[in-house]
């Protein structure tokens, strides 16, 4: 039976983040607060399954026509060195630290999007 709960919070999570909405903010309270995993495994576990959904959307985009390299270098690199070092950074934190930290991160996304939809119903 967690078999199918894992891959059905897998499913989920991937949908959103096709969808361009985050799937690790689906995956993540998924893994943690229903599964029970620890959430340095599930914060690590979302960074996993994010490699081959940016590789697939890379390659969509490319297809598309919709990829601009130019100035590309100049996101990448600091992009890279600053996941590294947040990583880093994210094994030295108790969990209930980074527990916190990523609750405050859900909260500031669910203010931006409330935000975003007032703006939008002014238009």
């Amino acid at each position: 039976m967690s078999f199918f709960l894992y891959l059905a919070a897998g499913f989920f999570s991937g949908m959103l983040g096709g969808m361009g909405m985050g799937g690790g903010t689906i995956l993540i309270p998924a893994l943690t607060v229903i599964l029970g995993v620890g959430q340095h495994v599930a914060q690590a576990t979302n960074l996993i399954a994010f490699l081959p959904m940016a590789a697939f959307s890379l390659n969509a985009h490319k297809e598309s026509g919709l990829l601009k390299t130019d100035g590309a270098w100049s996101v990448i690199i600091p992009a890279v060195l600053t996941s590294v070092l947040g990583g880093l950074v994210a094994v030295l934190l108790p969990a209930v630290v980074l527990r916190k930290l990523f609750g405050a991160f859900l909260i500031v996304l669910a203010v931006k999007g409330l935000f975003a939809v007032k703006v939008t119903a002014k238009k």
